[in-house]
């Protein structure tokens, strides 16, 4: 048996690390056609652009192993049964359980990598994507849109600033909007605003306040106004973060302190914190569906794993994407929207397991 596993193995593995070449310049040629016109009107050099595709490749591996595991497992099944070695080592007393061993080993071993890459190599590497479009659109001739940034506060406020320095503490363009119930009780804007870490509060610079009281208004201006917000400059600085930016210890504790904040709408985040765990799993699910699918003989050959294989895998990826959808929108549990994928072809695999053991 260890021969046997040995030399599955290594079948596997070779047409696993096939798939995910192959996978990866097909994403990076695609994504080069959308985008060589910006990178030839930019100038850019060639070191530059095999920088940031290189940094997309852990991304595009996370997302096309479940189909790189499954093509890998449904060709090499596939072939054994084609060749008739899959009937004699069937007739020698090989159960399924048994075939599965050396794919499953390939699969536990993928997911290892593929939690390393979801929960760290790969939002580093985001990161240096964030930055390097930033750089490309910096440059761009064609103007930028700036948006306010508006900020919930505790005590029914509501802080909009139109632009902040975190390595400075200070903000631009501030406005604080108080309400009581749905009236606007009081309204503050200074020209600038900067947090002094002695006192833990914040400093507006030529604020004017408005208090709203009926039909009339009072107006008092004042050079200098202490303002106590939850808001500091460290969570000024999360806010620019996305979750595909953050490894996994950070993203964990980046929710566990807007949860405390009473911050609301973390929904996507709480998705994307569960999938980093969730998506690696499912290069050892897909195997249940693969193997036992490939197992019975076909007439139709390759084409016909081929066909299969893409099939099912998008499926995959489309429901993933799709049940993520609900999950962002609070419809789903962010935990259960990361996994029901999973599930859901868990209980395929099983009943396809079942079927070709009978």
């Amino acid at each position: 048996m260890k021969i046997l596993n040995r030399y599955i193995f290594r079948q596997f593995a070779k047409t696993f690390l096939f798939t995910c070449v192959v996978f990866v310049f097909l994403f990076i040629l695609i994504n080069m056609v959308e985008k060589l016109d910006d990178f030839m009107d930019r100038n850019l050099s060639f070191m530059e652009i095999a920088r940031y595709y290189l940094l997309s490749v852990p991304s595009t591996l996370l997302v096309t192993s479940p189909v790189g595991v499954l093509l890998s497992s449904i060709l090499v099944a596939g072939k054994l049964s084609g060749s008739g070695e899959l009937s004699a080592i069937r007739s020698a007393g090989v159960s399924m359980r048994q075939l599965l061993t050396p794919f499953l080993a390939g699969g536990v071993i993928i997911c290892c990598i593929n939690l390393y890459n979801a929960c760290w190599l790969a939002p580093e590497a985001f990161t240096g994507i964030t930055a390097f479009e930033q750089h490309l659109q910096s440059n761009s001739e064609r103007p930028q849109k700036i948006e306010t940034l508006h900020i919930l506060e505790s005590g029914n406020r509501i802080v909009s600033l139109k632009s902040f320095d975190t390595t400075r503490s200070n903000a631009k363009g501030v406005s604080v909007e108080e309400f009581s119930g749905s009236h606007l009780r009081m309204r503050t804007d200074a020209d600038s605003m900067r947090y002094d870490a002695t006192i833990g509060e914040w400093i507006m610079r030529n604020a004017s306040t408005r208090h709203f009281t009926g039909n009339s208004d009072q107006l008092k201006t004042v050079a200098l106004e202490p303002i106590k917000l939850s808001l500091t400059p460290h969570s000024l600085e999360e806010l620019n973060l996305q979750p595909e930016a953050m490894n996994i210890i950070r993203h964990y504790y980046y929710l566990a302190d807007k949860e405390k904040a009473g911050f609301s709408g973390l929904e996507r985040s709480m998705v994307k914190l569960h999938s980093k765990i969730a998506l690696p799993f499912a290069s050892i699910i897909i195997i249940l569906i693969g193997v036992p699918l490939s197992a019975k003989k076909k007439r139709e050959g390759l084409a016909s794993e081929i066909s299969i294989t893409l099939f099912i895998g998008f499926l995959f990826l489309a429901l993933q994407k799709t049940i993520a959808i609900a999950g962002y929108q609070g419809i789903l549990n962010p935990m259960l929207a990361a996994w029901l994928p999973n599930i859901l072809f868990l209980g395929i695999g099983y009943t396809i397991y079942k079927t070709a053991i009978d």
